[in-house]
């Protein structure tokens, strides 16, 4: 189970979650911004290590310079999403910036399809049409 890819994205799930309420908490009075590089320097702070210690690390200049652009572009792309994430949170309810953070899944689908080749079944387009739905629902609640 703990090779599972469904096991791994649903604890990704559970921290997201935790991600909206901790830091609708910890930017009451802070700027969104400054709140937004805090955060970067404590993943930078935990996640070295892990590497490290876990006898992950490798000279990343040996990578496939594709690698490195894409990784890259990833990383800006992160950025960016966590600027307007922050902003999101200081700026409007967890209970509704967070399902319009979550349409990303519905992007994914999207390009997924467009730039990936990806195929999905007519059930996988249904899903990800009820969390577009879902989505609207709960961001444009009374």
């Amino acid at each position: 189970m703990i090779n599972d890819w469904f096991f791994w994205a649903a604890l990704s799930a559970c921290f997201a979650a935790l991600t909206a309420i901790f830091a609708k908490i910890g930017i009451t009075g802070v700027d969104s911004d400054l709140a937004t590089l805090i955060r970067t320097l404590v993943i930078t702070a935990v996640l070295a290590p892990f590497v490290w210690f876990a006898g992950k690390w490798s000279n990343p200049f040996t990578m496939p310079a594709r690698s490195l652009l894409f990784i890259g572009l990833s990383a800006v792309a992160t950025g960016a999403s966590w600027i307007c994430y922050f902003r999101a949170l200081q700026l409007g309810e967890a209970s509704k910036v967070a399902p319009v953070d979550k349409f990303s899944l519905v992007l994914v689908a999207l390009f997924a399809f467009l730039f990936l080749g990806e195929r999905l079944s007519a059930r996988d387009w249904l899903g990800v049409a009820l969390v577009a739905m879902g989505v609207l629902v709960l961001a444009f609640k009374r």
